[in-house]
């Protein structure tokens, strides 16, 4: 992966989601979703859940989203994160990661937890794996009515802030 982006370049930046953004990122979703790698969504859930997402743009076209979920007080989320295919492999997940984190710290978060795929992303990034039912908040609020919840097989990251 290269990080070697300039962090918000007039051709690349991260930004909150705006209403314009709600279709690119359920084009994302419905790829992703496919592929099984995320859960999906619809355009209601994405619409209702804005204020969670955030996008990063390069040369003015949505190349991925994330969401930050807020659980308690202490412990938040990252979910739905993706980069567009024709996007890949140039450190824009890294930097969205990167933007989450900081938007988390300033949100007074202490924890920040991710299930994944695949964990040595997160764990270049300061995350640790951790067994699942270390995250009650996540486990019995979202994940006990997923379809996955018998035979999940993401890894549980966590960052301490």
């Amino acid at each position: 992966m290269n990080d070697s982006i300039p962090e918000n370049t007039p051709q690349t930046g991260v930004r909150h989601a705006i209403p314009g953004d709600v279709s690119a990122i359920g084009a994302l979703m419905e790829r992703y979703a496919a592929l099984g790698n995320v859960l999906p969504r619809t355009l209601h859930d994405i619409r209702h859940k804005l204020d969670d997402f955030y996008v990063i743009e390069e040369h003015s076209q949505v190349a991925g989203c994330g969401a930050l979920e807020g659980f308690t007080p202490e412990l938040a989320e990252i979910r739905s994160l993706m980069i567009a295919e024709d996007h890949a492999g140039r450190g824009l997940g890294g930097r969205l990661v990167d933007h989450l984190i900081a938007a988390a710290r300033g949100r007074g978060f202490k924890r920040l937890m991710a299930l994944t795929y695949v964990p040595d992303f997160f764990r270049r990034r300061g995350f640790e794996v951790v067994p699942k039912d270390a995250l009650p908040e996540k486990v019995w609020g979202i994940c006990v009515s997923c379809y996955k919840f018998n035979h999940c097989d993401e890894t549980a990251v966590l960052k301490h802030l």
